[in-house]
């Protein structure tokens, strides 16, 4: 393995308003090698993708090819140097076959070898248990099956440089077998591959080293000298310290412990053995008044599992109840009225009617209800009348309650989500990432607004990516880890927060064996 780099960044910073996403950032990629690169959602991690695949450009810093200072113009310009990167996020074209967009960015005035393609994609797609037809519409495949597609396209084009940007998200554990296998034998042959997880095992398994980002910085990581040398449980340790160290960004609004609540022992949200997409057998409990944090990588479970529960998506097997009563048959409509509220993190598309004024999004899930309607006739008088004092309660501002909630900030958009779901008598609520893409001000708001709602009775299952609100606002941390809650851990005032922080981080990182559930401990 040549411990020259291929790519190197020294100093590279990105600056967005409000943010930094990279903060003086220096790392190199050598041939053969594969470099695992860990962080938490909002390290910083995709940002430098954007810059080595071309799309966005340094504000500061520099970016080496054999050591050569280069300008990465366009993700062509970048193709032509040997960087290859496959997204997270699908990119291929649902209206064109498999065949068509593996031979995308080839040279036009060359006749496909045809037979070539599928010999190769047979080869390869037999290496990764891939059962998918050369001649289907991409549209017509899953979602795993066209993230199966992302790779092998990427992997043909791996050229100097491969960034995989976390591509076993949708792989079985034999897939994952079969991708580390091919990295191995791709690294050999001299290609360096940048390999994007959130999963520390996956990182030692199949790495050479370790970098880890942490608050758009590079806080460290594990040398190859390291990973030959040191014990695996002590590479752990490393790096889960790295990754979920004390975290709080400068300027971000201070963090309660979590109190004493308004809890009793009175069980009012259960949630037994549920499967459904994305999520696998999953139990838990909420007691009146408690704060249930669920914490995990983004893409995990976390959405679909809250989804399921609040009615928007349908479980597949498994039992919801609420104060006793069965929810899981039940529509959105009626687990509402039944107490179970659903503030959804998708504020603009699921929880909202952007053209729609503020006053009629406040009773979405109340329309043509008394005393609001009558005989199917709007009351309009006692809709704005309702608006006024909502809009009063939580501060929403805007030039009136005739104002389409669309061209609300984020936060008051956030502030009448709240609004409508905390309305009438709520035993139950479930918030989705409730402070997400808010500003300061907003976000200590709306975490003051669930704390006091807990503390008033509401059972409340919170789900968030920032590991830091979860600590501080939850009584217990449940940790989603592909679609499984594979453990439970007791939070309270009396807790060191950062060996919580450091016990969750551990079954984020994918410590332990992931099919099984980790029964409830103390940090």
């Amino acid at each position: 393995m040549d411990g020259v780099p291929i790519i190197a960044l020294e100093a590279v910073t990105k600056r967005f308003p409000g943010v930094v996403a990279n903060d003086r950032v220096s790392l190199g990629f050598a041939k053969g090698e594969v470099h695992a690169l860990l962080g938490e959602n909002g390290a910083g991690k995709s940002t430098l993708i954007s810059m080595l695949a071309g799309v966005q450009r340094p504000d500061a810093g520099q970016i080496l090819l054999d050591g050569t200072p280069i300008r990465l113009r366009s993700p062509r310009h970048a193709l032509e140097l040997g960087i290859g990167t496959v997204y997270q996020h699908r990119m291929l074209v649902p209206t064109l076959t498999v065949a068509e967009n593996l031979l995308l960015g080839s040279p036009w005035w060359q006749r496909p070898n045809r037979a070539a393609i599928k010999k190769r994609f047979i080869r390869d797609a037999a290496a990764f248990g891939i059962t998918i037809d050369l001649d289907t519409l991409v549209g017509d495949l899953s979602l795993g099956e066209q993230q199966q597609v992302e790779i092998i396209r990427a992997l043909w084009r791996g050229g100097r440089l491969l960034v995989l940007d976390e591509p076993t998200a949708m792989l079985s554990p034999q897939g994952v077998r079969e991708l580390g296998q091919m990295m191995r034998r791709m690294a050999e042959q001299g290609v360096s591959i940048i390999f994007i997880t959130h999963h520390l095992n996956e990182a030692l398994d199949y790495g050479d080293k370790v970098s880890v980002l942490r608050g758009g910085r590079c806080v460290g990581g594990i040398s190859a000298q390291d990973f030959r040398t040191q014990p695996r449980a002590e590479l752990m340790e490393q790096i889960v310290q790295l990754m979920f160290g004390n975290t709080v960004a400068k300027g971000s609004p201070p963090l309660r412990r979590p109190a004493a609540t308004g809890q009793t022992q009175r069980r009012m949200l259960e949630v037994l053995h549920l499967s459904g997409e994305g999520f696998e057998d999953v139990s838990f409990d909420v007691r009146a008044g408690e704060i249930f944090g669920i914490a995990g990588v983004d893409g995990n479970g976390q959405t679909p599992l809250a989804r399921a529960i609040a009615g928007q998506d349908l479980a597949r097997s498994g039992e919801i109840t609420l104060d006793g009563f069965a929810l899981r048959a039940k529509t959105v409509r009626e687990r509402h009225h039944a107490g179970l509220r659903y503030a959804t993190d998708d504020r603009n598309g699921e929880g909202t009617v952007p053209t729609l004024p503020i006053t009629f999004n406040l009773l979405l899930k109340d329309i043509g209800q008394q005393p609001f309607w009558r005989r199917g006739i709007a009351d309009m008088k006692a809709i704005d009348a309702h608006g006024r004092v909502r809009m009063t309660e939580f501060d929403i501002r805007a030039p009136s309650g005739q104002t389409p909630i669309g061209k609300l900030s984020g936060g008051n958009i956030q502030k009448a989500l709240l609004a409508r779901e905390l309305e009438g008598a709520p035993k139950a609520i479930i918030y989705n990432k409730p402070t997400h893409g808010l500003d300061l001000r907003n976000i200590e708001a709306t975490r003051a607004r669930i704390r006091d709602t807990a503390q008033n009775g509401l059972a409340t299952v919170l789900v968030s990516t920032d590991l830091s609100e979860i600590i501080a606002l939850s009584d217990r941390i449940g940790v989603m880890s592909r679609g499984r809650l594979v453990g439970i851990i007791r939070n309270g005032p009396e807790a060191d927060p950062e060996s919580i922080r450091a016990a969750v981080g551990r079954l984020m990182a994918g410590i332990g064996d992931e099919t099984q559930r980790v029964p409830e401990t103390a940090a």
